[in-house]
């Protein structure tokens, strides 16, 4: 084990002795790295970080102050996920920034130069493509799947089982749901279903999306929108509910963006 340098003593950090440190990382006080972790070289680990067992870091990745990185799942007696699962550990990108106090649950796949601000949360089972950015107290839930280039602004809230195409932007107070039965009767739990933004979708501040629903691709959902049925692609939805406004301009369209 290489811990590199230190910010503190050992005597101010628990590191497992199966713990894997790279070169030149640098780690501040009270830190716990847990059994099995692996910690990639260049990498910056801020006061009181908690890494779990098993969880991967990529190299040049920082973590900032008050983190937690591969925590388990609470579940209650009435919760509609089964407890029992065995999640496979955390991985990490290499060249990520990870805000202070955030935390990134068991089963998370982050992927290469992604940023998550302050106070976020990414839940059990998300994958997170490359050089995607989530915002500070974004909230990611569990069994979605994010793609690369993305932007999820302050506040946005993406629900479980959804799916976020590449080059998609999420606005600040973005709220996405997935139970039309609001927690009542047994069908419910056959019909949850997160929200599928296609490639390019663009969602304006504070818009809400009702479940199952899909964005078209280039499609955008203007601020303070309510939708309650697909948008097709390079459409312009607008009011509550949301209706078609107009096409997308085409020198909005991703493809004449030169981003790709």
């Amino acid at each position: 084990m290489d811990t590199g340098k230190f910010l503190a003593t050992m005597g101010n950090m628990f590191i497992d002795g199966s713990a894997k440190l790279g070169k030149n990382c640098t780690i501040g006080q009270f830190v716990v790295i847990e059994k099995d972790a692996v910690i990639g070289d260049e990498c910056t680990i801020g006061h009181n970080v908690v890494i779990r067992k098993g969880t991967v870091i990529g190299a040049g990745t920082r973590i900032d102050d008050n983190t937690v990185i591969g925590k388990e799942p609470l579940r209650s007696k009435r919760s509609i996920f089964k407890s029992d699962k065995t999640y496979e550990p955390a991985k990490i990108g290499t060249e990520c920034l990870i805000g202070a106090q955030v935390t990134i649950y068991v089963g998370c796949e982050i992927a290469n130069n992604v940023l998550i601000a302050d106070g976020a949360a990414v839940r059990e089972d998300v994958k997170v493509g490359e050089f995607t950015i989530l915002g500070r107290s974004c909230t990611v839930e569990n069994f979605t799947t994010i793609g690369k280039k993305c932007k999820l602004e302050t506040n946005s809230y993406i629900t479980a089982y959804s799916l976020i195409e590449d080059y998609c932007f999420i606005a600040p107070g973005v709220v996405t749901t997935n139970d039309n039965y609001l927690g009542r009767t047994e069908e419910r739990f056959k019909h949850f279903k997160g929200v599928t933004i296609r490639k390019g979708g663009r969602i304006g501040g504070g818009a809400v999306i009702l479940p199952g629903l899909e964005i078209g691709e280039d499609a955008v959902v203007a601020a303070g929108a309510v939708v309650t049925k697909d948008v097709p692609a390079k459409m312009i939805y607008i009011g509550m509910p949301a209706k078609e406004f107009r096409a997308v301009p085409k020198d909005q369209w991703l493809e004449n963006q030169g981003w790709e």
